[in-house]
């Protein structure tokens, strides 16, 4: 395939988990990359190397978030104000935004939730193992997550199921198997004012306020409350607007990263056995370990950004407007910054991966709970795999979607 064939927003590949080589390809031969796509789009730059994709999600300046949104679907001017939450919001503002609940994800805001993650995370897995055979994601990585933020929130136990359909309906907006309205049908242009197209937003902002009505003046410390009752350091007041999509924003991103990022590391341990057998000799690596896990889930394909200007970069002229879109997925597997990329180690050291943004204005938020949470769960697993091995019961399925690198499917046998 030439590099003018390599089409990234054909989502076969990815479903096929076959976008690795073409990374690859563009990575070495081909650091910008214009991409076209059908009607309506009109196509997008691809920065596939660990540097410039640093560069570009740094530089908000010259890249920007809110002209455009954060992903590959062309917004026009109303959906860009309508839709706009803090992912789509630079400069002192998003900064505003951001610190409302910035304490609550540092390492001391989290000191309290780790008794309760190690205990959730062992009822989790002895629920899971007593069945002998079940799925992975459903049972475990997509369950578990969710319902730590379930406790952040404050809500019921029992919604959490409901939470986890919203997300994959609207994450999985290009997947048959999660949504009845695909992103790309003419269904979802009833929706073109939601987040992702997706009717579940519509769900999602009913269940936000009348969470938010139930808070608003009290002295609660859970994340809806914190919402509802601070103003922005900025002093400019929480819109329904600002809430509504801060708060899809918390049910998505609560959700995926730990996800995908659980899953695709229990498959690389099945994978290398040698490397399972290695933390399970040394399980004071598993804390070390958790950041190669990051890098080799890669649980973000990419980000987009659009420029604000014309801008050089190899040689060609990205024009004022133009969408340039960061894969995080290459930046992760480049061999300048990683040495033999698609090793999975869990003994590397300085493990310089991308997959929370490594630094910019749009650094995820909440990296350190994704990073307590995957520690605990395999603090918890690798212990359980010495006496109830662990093998794959079927074929593992990938969502179809360029945007989350998901597995869906991950059906496996213990004991």
């Amino acid at each position: 395939m030439s590099r003018s064939d390599i089409d990234l927003s054909n989502l076969d590949y990815f479903e096929q988990n076959q976008a690795w080589p073409l990374l690859d390809a563009l990575r070495e031969d081909e650091p910008l990359h214009w991409n076209d796509e059908p009607a309506p789009n009109h196509g997008f730059w691809s920065v596939t190397r660990h540097s410039d994709i640093v560069n570009v999600t740094r530089d908000e300046d010259v890249f920007s978030s809110e002209l455009g949104g954060a992903n590959l679907e062309e917004l026009d001017d109303e959906q860009i104000e309508v839709r706009k939450s803090m992912l789509e919001t630079d400069g002192a503002r998003h900064w505003a935004l951001r610190r409302l609940l910035q304490h609550q994800f540092t390492p001391r805001g989290l000191v309290g939730y780790e008794g309760f993650l190690r205990g959730l995370t062992a009822s989790t897995l002895d629920a899971a193992f007593a069945k002998g055979e079940f799925d992975f994601v459903k049972e475990v990585s997509a369950d578990f997550p969710i319902r730590v933020l379930a406790r952040m929130l404050d809500v019921p136990d029992e919604d959490t199921g409901q939470l986890i359909d919203w997300g994959n309906q609207m994450v999985g907006n290009s997947d048959p198997d999660y949504t009845d309205v695909l992103a790309d049908s003419q269904e979802s242009e009833k929706y073109r004012l939601m987040p992702f197209r997706s009717p579940a937003a519509l769900e999602v902002f009913e269940y936000g306020f009348d969470l938010a009505a139930k808070r608003k003046g009290s002295e609660g410390n859970d994340l809806v409350s914190r919402l509802v009752n601070q103003t922005p350091e900025d002093g400019v007041a929480m819109s329904d607007r600002d809430f509504r999509n801060y708060f899809l924003l918390l049910v998505v991103a609560g959700n995926e990263t730990t996800r995908q990022a659980i899953s695709h590391s229990v498959k690389a341990l099945i994978d290398n056995p040698d490397q399972l057998a290695l933390l399970q000799a040394e399980p004071e690596r598993i804390a070390g370990a958790v950041e190669e896990m990051l890098r080799w889930a890669s649980p973000v394909y990419h980000f987009r950004r659009t420029a604000t200007r014309d801008v050089e970069m190899y040689g060609e002229t990205i024009k004022q407007g133009d969408k340039v879109v960061a894969w995080f997925a290459s930046g992760n597997r480049d061999p300048r910054v990683f040495e033999d990329p698609y090793r999975f180690d869990v003994t590397r050291t300085r493990v310089d991966h991308v997959t929370f943004g490594k630094g910019g204005p749009h650094f995820c938020l909440g990296n350190q709970l994704a990073r307590m949470e995957i520690k605990i769960m395999f603090q918890e697993l690798i212990p359980r795999l010495a006496a109830t091995p662990i093998q794959l019961n079927g074929e593992v399925l990938h969502v179809r979607s360029n945007f989350i690198n998901g597995i869906k499917k991950f059906p496996v046998r213990v004991g």
